[in-house]
């Protein structure tokens, strides 16, 4: 079985989920709001439960990040 990872737009409401994902970080300061983070993180990868999946995911971000710094 090959882990795919779907990197194409794949939400029905995309502005939704921003607006949720920002209205959870509100009143927080930058430490809650980190934990918040890290917490969803968590919980989406276990979600998710391929390692695979979850490797290429990391490689990706890593790679975006990357690119953004060099820019």
């Amino acid at each position: 079985m090959s882990a795919c990872l779907n990197v194409e737009p794949n939400m029905a409401d995309p502005d939704a989920f921003y607006a949720l994902l920002v209205d959870a970080h509100q009143g927080l300061d930058e430490e809650a709001s980190s934990m918040l983070n890290a917490q969803l993180i968590l919980l989406l990868s276990n979600h998710i439960g391929d390692l695979a999946v979850l490797r290429k995911a990391l490689a990706v971000a890593r790679r975006n990040v990357k690119a953004e710094v060099q820019v």
